[in-house]
Parts: C-alpha cells; structure tokens; sequence
C-alpha cells in the first residue's frame, strides 16, 4: 500500500520508477522550502540520481506512490537537466539533519529549553497532494551511561530552523557521513561537489586525512583550492602529505608560490622531497604526471616477492601491471635501470625464479620532458597502462599511468560536465519546470 506519510530518510536509496515499471534512478534527497511565516515547510520534490551519476530534479506532484522499496511516477518522461538549487530551497538529508535546535512543547520536559539535534524530517501528502514537513525527530545529547531518546515532535514546536539559522556554521555531519561510508573517494568527491559550499567545508573538516586526501583527489583544481583553504595551514599540510605525491604536486601547482612552500615545510621531509621533484616539471610532461612510487626491485628478487608487492591494496590497478627493475638503490631516483617485467609474465613463472631472469630489457621508455602527446603515443604504441620515465643518466625516476594521461587529456572542467550519452529508460531532455506550473514556487 503506498504511503501518504514517510520519514525522509527512509527515501533515500529507494528506486525510482516510471509508470511502467522502469527503473529511472534513485532518491538521494528530498527538496524542501523553508517558509518565513511558521508554516509547514513544503516537499518541492526528489533530488534523484539518474544511472550515470547526474542528479536532478523531479516534482512531488510527478509521484504517485511511496512504497517500502520504490517511488512511482505518473511519467517516464523527466527532465534531465542537472539539479541546480534556487534560493528558499534546502535539501533534508544534505542540509537540515543534525541542525542544533529547541523544542518548546511542555509535554516533554527533558528536551523543553535544551539543544537537540534534528534526526529525521516527517513528511505527508495533504488533501490537495502537496507534501509537507508535519514533523521533526530529534534527540539531545548522549548522557553517560545512557542512550539518547529520539522524540518525534510537530513542526510547529521546533525553533531553529530558519534559512538564517541553518546557514550558521558549526552544524554536525553525522548523517552525511553515515551516508557515505563504504563509497569509493570518486563518488564521496561527486556528492561533496553537489552540497552547498558550507556543508562541503563542514564535511571536509570532520573526514579523517587519509580519507580526505582520497577524496581532494578527485575533485576538481578549484574545489580542491577551497577545501584546503578552508582547513587551516596545519591541517591542510597534513592532508597534502597524505595524497599521492603526483597529485599533491598538481595541487600546489595550482597555489601561489609562498602559500605552496609554507604548506610544503609544514610537511614530513620524506613526503615533502618526492613532491618537490615532481614540481621541478611542466604538469604537461612525463615527469609532472609521474608517480615517484612505482614498484621497484633489484634483479635478485624473486618472482614470489614480485606478486607480493603488486598484491598491495594501496596501488592502483595501473601501477601494479608492471613491476619495475634496477641496481640499488631502488627509491626514485633510483640506480641504474635494467628494465621492466609485466604482471602476466609474472603470473607464467615458477615463484622462485629470479625477476633478473625475466625483464624485458627492449620496452623503450619516456624521458622527463617528454611532451603530453608523446605521451600519449608511447601508451597507444606499446598497449600499456603504466610506463617507466627514465633520466639521461639512467635512472628510473617514476612511473605514468594511463589515468594521469587522462586526467590531462580531458578538459579541466570534465568533472562538471553533463553526461549526455547515458539516457535512463523514458526520461528524455526537457527543462526544469518554471515558476507558476504549481510544481516548484
């Protein structure tokens, strides 16, 4: 049966489908309008997120029935313009959850006059089929040995959830990030990109590093320039020392001088030196895009050690397709370079075979000024995914794999980009609705 009453967040994930039963996308949020006047907020619509990542927007009136596992639609034709928000809008689940808040209801002494913090927003449709905010859930603060109560109060009786209040600093990220965890960094980097610019600063700042510099990674120059900004010259150096070294030198490449040298002595000598190098290039040349930590053997190393190493959950599929050989010593630069040995020559030998009995000694290999075009022809020439970059006196600096040749390749903006080729079943192009179709004021 479907329902007429729902917590917003047990919409998001709900498959989104058309009235023929076709799969559209899924909910990742709920649009609301906050008025100014005390009256129930209005459900403008579903911030769906359609197969290929793009996220827009379809109106409360396109939805039929709410159900346990899926939102229908009277339509399969949907406009896939992405999601933009417009002044007076607030997303539930991005924006209003875990906003610090007062209850003024007698009937409930223990959170009368107190901070709580919002947990959930309780929607229904009304006689007219509009949706509406009726009720708020909120919990206080954990006491000591005690687990805090969740009261579901009206609308009416919560103070704090105003434009202007919610616009304050400060607001927790609890439920952000319980919505993020498990994701890969690249989607984490998608959906940060699509939070209003303080939720992005408030998320950033309660990631931990590592789990932050995985996520900078993937975000474009100018939202990568802000986040680091927005954390502190301490911090921020601590998050740059945890990114891949080619991709901390792309970052500060993109700062002033002065900022990026005073973010580079904050940071571990060892970290910092590998990264020093990779500014010493053009980003556009094989040793700006390299990473200075491939993997790297002397010949005496065996077979088994070579697959224990390209094993690593850390390395990139790319960098472990090939395992790189030369004389000690074996961190970039390193001595002499002997040659390479791929993974599936690897996977054909006894395991106590030497890796000096099998490198391929004719693979040619890239110089550090080499051009990105030269670049790209060395990869499209021999089939690889990743390639040694050696200097005039023969030693391995790094290796560049096909995703930096990408990310170089593609325009800066590629990250913003609509995705035009990957249309979901019966949705066609078609603007968002306008103002006075009675679907979004």
């Amino acid at each position: 049966m479907a329902a007429t009453k729902v917590f917003a967040a047990r919409l998001a994930g709900l498959v989104v489908l058309g009235p023929d039963g076709e799969s559209i996308g899924r909910v990742r949020d709920a649009v609301i309008s906050i008025r100014y006047d005390r009256q129930q907020p209005r459900v403008l619509g579903l911030l769906v997120e359609l197969p290929t990542r793009k996220r827009i927007f379809v109106p409360m009136l396109r939805v039929t029935a709410v159900e346990p596992g899926s939102v229908t639609l009277n339509t399969g034709t949907v406009s896939l313009r992405r999601f933009g928000q417009r002044p007076g809008e607030m997303l539930a689940l991005a924006q209003i959850l875990d906003s610090k808040v007062r209850v003024e209801d007698p009937e409930l002494p223990d959170v009368q006059g107190v901070d709580v913090f919002v947990v959930d927003l309780g929607i229904e449709q009304t006689r007219t089929r509009d949706w509406v905010v009726s009720r708020v859930a909120v919990r206080g603060h954990r006491r000591l040995g005690r687990r805090r109560t969740v009261h579901v109060v009206d609308w009416s009786a919560v103070r704090g959830l105003t434009q202007q209040e919610l616009d304050l600093p400060g607001q927790s990220v609890t439920a952000l990030l319980e919505q993020y965890e498990g994701l890969r960094a690249a989607d984490v980097a998608h959906l940060m990109r699509g939070l209003p610019k303080k939720r992005r600063i408030e998320l950033a700042r309660a990631l931990d590093d590592e789990r932050l510099a995985d996520v900078v990674q993937e975000l474009p120059d100018t939202d990568q320039i802000e986040v680091v900004k927005q954390l502190g010259v301490e911090r921020a150096a601590d998050v740059i020392e945890a990114m891949d070294p080619d991709d901390a030198a792309d970052l500060l490449g993109e700062l002033p001088t002065g900022e990026a040298e005073a973010l580079l002595a904050l940071m571990d000598p060892e970290e910092s030196e590998p990264v020093r190098r990779l500014l010493e290039y053009s980003p556009y040349t094989a040793g700006g895009m390299m990473t200075p930590a491939p993997v790297v053997l002397t010949p005496a190393a065996t077979v088994a050690e070579a697959l224990a190493r390209v094993r690593d959950p850390d390395l990139t599929p790319a960098l472990a397709s090939m395992v790189f050989v030369v004389r000690p010593p074996t961190a970039t630069p390193t001595g002499r370079y002997l040659g390479c040995v791929h993974i599936q020559q690897l996977l054909r030998e006894p395991p106590a075979n030497l890796v000096g009995g099998i490198i391929d000694k004719d693979l040619t290999f890239l110089g550090p000024d080499n051009p990105l075009t030269a670049v790209t022809r060395y990869f499209a020439t021999y089939n690889l995914v990743c390639g040694p970059v050696v200097d005039a006196e023969n030693h391995l600096l790094g290796a560049v794999t096909v995703d930096d040749v990408l990310d170089h390749l593609l325009p800066e903006d590629w990250r913003e980009q609509d995705e035009e080729q990957a249309v979901p079943i019966g949705a066609e192009p078609g603007p968002r609705p306008a103002q006075g179709e009675g679907e979004r004021p």
